[in-house]
């Protein structure tokens, strides 16, 4: 299946995926160092996941922008939210790092909102695949 053949409801998805994770990236290495004291969580920490980040928005994109992008690799994208969801509660229940009130928040927050995108690319990956069905 190709992106030009699914739905544009999914190919909006993995443009507001790539645009709040890109925003999320640059916040997290930009402004590291301000968000430590706030959150309670170490610069590294932020810095390391706001990098982590930028392969993964090149790949978002990637698969939004192109005319035919695999089923597979919108497959891989759902399970890398997925698997930031886990990481992000893992790290809060770890005990490796004491966020403030704001920081588990912040955690929580945007592990609920990735959880969503992963939710909505599966509702449009089914869309597309009962457009090609039917």
């Amino acid at each position: 299946m190709t992106l030009s053949s699914k739905p544009a409801f999914l190919r909006r998805v993995l443009v507001l995926d790539a645009v709040a994770t890109g925003a999320t990236a640059l916040l997290a290495v930009a402004l590291a160092g301000p968000l430590a004291g706030w959150l309670g969580l170490p610069v590294g920490l932020l810095r390391g996941a706001g990098l982590i980040l930028v392969p993964f928005v090149i790949l978002v994109a990637w698969a939004a922008a192109r005319e035919q992008a695999p089923g597979g690799v919108v497959w891989t994208i759902i399970a890398m939210n997925g698997a930031w969801v886990i990481a992000s509660v893992a790290l809060l229940l770890s005990g490796l790092v004491a966020p403030t009130v704001w920081g588990i928040a912040f955690v929580i927050a945007q592990a609920v909102i990735v959880g969503a995108f992963a939710e909505l690319q599966i509702i449009g990956m089914r869309k597309a695949a009962a457009a090609v069905a039917g």
